[in-house]
């Protein structure tokens, strides 16, 4: 009882904090809530493309990350602490067994992602980042352990991270070449400088091996005066990594305060330039930076204004949508930071790879994207944030949800 009754309670604190932001996003009054599309519905996008979106599985606590299994299972990071199984369109009410112990007292903390080693066939690894417990509240680390059945075992931190006493998103995707890229946020309030310092990991794209060592070939391996496993710095807080599917190179999406949240492409040694220069707005109206770029610092591919917290990030590469193949897909929390309007946006190239158009989808189900995937077999699937009971007036039921093409 005592447990339940703690982890209830973390859920609560995380519920009246907002996730990604540091303040309370405006109210939803006025703006009705939506079932969940059971049974599902269809719409129609901007090219023509009908689809269709069901409901995997619900009744998730607060998700955060997801991922695919050779096998067709989903695992479902929850925030709280727990690794979840979709089997067959059916949640299994038993979490993985083995997960380390979670920190949730502030907001930003607990479970986060989840990944499967490229070759989990053979070696059945499970990676997963979350916030680890110390005397001054948390740190983020990464852990890897071996799934066997519903137990993760041989479980072990591989990489402890340095920035200490708050919360921080995180993220991560393997490489082409093998290597694990892991976000790591918390840039926030009084810890902004540390996404410009090179000795803190707070604020930076890291890039690891698959025991979690650094890369002898890191750009900043061998330097005295910063972190070997730093891979870029200048950043708030990533939400979002994908790898792209021609040039190989690292995408991440970034959360500014109020608008200027970002996507930018991740090269190596680059400044990504926060808190220094911002387009965003600080929560009390007054601009983040004087100057929206300098000259030293990287512009990013995408910029919103107002915000729309994004979230997951996912490149198109299946056959299901041909007419979307090589499209961004990057989820939505909330938009000009009002509660249920969060939706998923498709972005489109030309031919020389820059952008073209964005098309909002999902909008009339008022769902808070979290995170959003390809499936094994071509169709998309997102994962919705809802509440740490699943279900509130305000952010609705967490869910697994899967769109097909109606041809």
């Amino acid at each position: 009882m005592y447990r339940w009754f703690i982890s209830v309670l973390a859920g609560v604190m995380l519920t009246v904090q907002v996730l990604g932001n540091a303040q309370q996003p405006f109210s939803a009054e006025g703006i009705p809530a939506v079932p969940l599309p059971d049974p599902p519905v269809e719409y129609d996008t901007a090219e023509g493309q009908r689809i269709r979106v069901s409901v995997v599985a619900d009744g998730l606590t607060y998700p955060w990350g997801f991922a695919f299994l050779p096998d067709g299972r989903v695992l479902v990071t929850e925030r709280l602490g727990n690794v979840r199984v979709i089997r067959d369109g059916m949640l299994d009410p038993t979490p993985l067994a083995g997960v380390p112990e979670v920190y949730t007292g502030q907001a930003l903390t607990g479970m986060m992602d989840v990944a499967v080693h490229p070759a989990f066939a053979e070696n059945r690894w499970v990676y997963l980042t979350y916030s680890k417990p110390t005397e001054n509240g948390s740190v983020v680390a990464l852990a890897r352990g071996r799934l066997d059945g519903q137990v993760l075992t041989e479980v072990r931190d591989l990489f402890v991270s340095n920035g200490t006493g708050g919360g921080g998103a995180s993220r991560l995707v393997f490489a082409p070449d093998g290597a694990l890229f892991m976000s790591l946020g918390g840039a926030l309030g009084g810890r902004r400088s540390e996404a410009q310092d090179p000795l803190s990991h707070v604020g930076k794209m890291l890039r690891l091996r698959d025991d979690g060592s650094a890369p002898a070939d890191n750009p900043f391996a061998g330097h005295a005066d910063a972190q070997a496993e730093v891979y870029s710095l200048g950043h708030r807080n990533q939400m979002g990594v994908a790898i792209h599917p021609e040039t190989g190179e690292l995408w991440a999406s970034e959360h500014a305060p109020q608008g200027g949240d970002e996507v930018n492409i991740i090269r190596p040694g680059q400044n990504y330039g926060w808190p220094e220069v911002s387009y965003s707005r600080e929560y009390s109206g007054q601009r983040v930076a004087e100057r929206p770029w300098r000259e030293n610092l990287v512009q990013p591919e995408f910029v919103w204004i107002p915000s729309i917290g994004p979230s997951g990030l996912m490149f198109y590469t299946g056959e299901r949508f041909p007419g979307w193949r090589g499209d961004l897909f990057v989820g939505s929390l909330m938009t000009g930071r009002i509660e249920r309007t969060g939706h998923l946006e498709r972005i489109k190239f030309n031919q020389r790879g820059l952008e073209q158009r964005r098309e909002s989808l999902l909008e009339p189900l008022r769902r808070r994207i979290r995170d959003v995937k390809q499936g094994p077999e071509g169709l998309i699937y997102v994962l919705t944030a809802g509440s740490f009971l699943g279900v509130d007036p305000a952010r609705g039921a967490a869910a697994l949800l899967r769109i097909e093409p109606v041809d």
